[in-house]
């Protein structure tokens, strides 16, 4: 088969791809000079291209199949084929925001009060629209980076910025009216690419093994040794994906328990199993859960 044409998103997305990929099983190697990465799969050939540009490429073909944002899919008005939502970034394991700040002591504390008034932002197509839709007159200028300057040194009213914490917008002494959209990372393949059954099956095997990545991150396993006795305590306390796996051990009358759990809940959990009687407790992490 011709080898699927993967898009890697270029610049703070870029190693966070790569190492999602290496959880997965796929081994992406680059140099800074080139926009052409090694992939340890014949069946795939690798470009990176900034993620703005991403769906514009896998619409037109140019890429049979990428990872971007969805805002950036939003903006480009792009017809593609979302294949799977996955969430990671280079900061935390949740969706990212576009806000619509202004500095604190503005007297703008809802969207209405910026009939008139200029904002700047990278998204601004998809701003252009949000404001429209709501009869709101505004004035949208592109901001090549270092937004929150724009509003600070007073060449814009506000700003629409992408945040995940929120905290570099306090720190540049903003406030935060408005959440316009959520975004993630999504996989996208071209409706063409989508219809060929083997590039469909490889984008399938891409979707699967990434989001078994991502779940994996979430959960570890724990294994340990129960006395039979007190075994029902011990099970009640475990949140499992399923009922625990129990095997007894050889000429005893002890168990042995195996689980998935949240990594959210490991830390408070262990304690209580030690006190409900488990012994020997193992805590190991997961590569992949599917």
């Amino acid at each position: 088969m011709t080898p699927l044409k993967l898009g890697i998103p270029k610049g703070s997305l870029q190693n966070a791809t790569f190492a999602l990929f290496k959880r997965s099983g796929w081994t992406i190697n680059v140099n800074d000079r080139s926009y052409f990465p090694e992939i340890n799969d014949d069946a795939i050939s690798c470009t990176i291209c900034r993620a703005q540009e991403m769906s514009r490429y896998v619409e037109n073909g140019t890429i049979d199949a990428g990872l971007t944002g969805k805002d950036w899919i939003a903006e480009n008005s792009s017809d593609v084929h979302v294949v799977a939502d996955l969430i990671y970034s280079k900061v935390s394991a949740r969706p990212a925001r576009w806000v619509l700040a202004v500095p604190h002591d503005s007297t703008v504390n809802r969207l209405e009060d910026l009939a008139g008034k200029k904002i700047a932002t990278e998204l601004v197509a998809f701003t252009k629209r949000y404001f429209s839709e709501r009869n709101i007159p505004v004035t949208v200028e592109f901001s090549w980076g270092a937004t929150e300057a724009k509003v600070v040194s007073g060449l814009a009213d506000a700003i629409v910025e992408v945040t995940e914490t929120g905290s570099t917008i306090k720190a540049h002494g903003l406030r935060i009216i408005h959440e316009l959209m959520q975004t993630n990372t999504q996989l996208i393949a071209n409706h063409g690419a989508w219809k060929d059954p083997d590039k469909r099956r490889k984008i399938e095997q891409i979707a699967l093994l990434l989001k078994a990545a991502l779940r994996g991150e979430k959960l570890v396993g724990i294994k340990m040794n129960v006395p039979e006795d007190k075994l029902a305590a011990v099970v009640k306390l475990l949140p499992s994906l399923n009922a625990p796996t129990v095997a007894s051990l050889y000429q005893s009358d002890w168990v042995s328990v195996e689980t998935v759990v949240g990594t959210d809940v490991v830390r408070d959990l262990i304690p209580e199993l030690l006190k409900n009687g488990a012994e020997g407790i193992i805590e190991y992490p997961l590569n992949k859960v599917i």
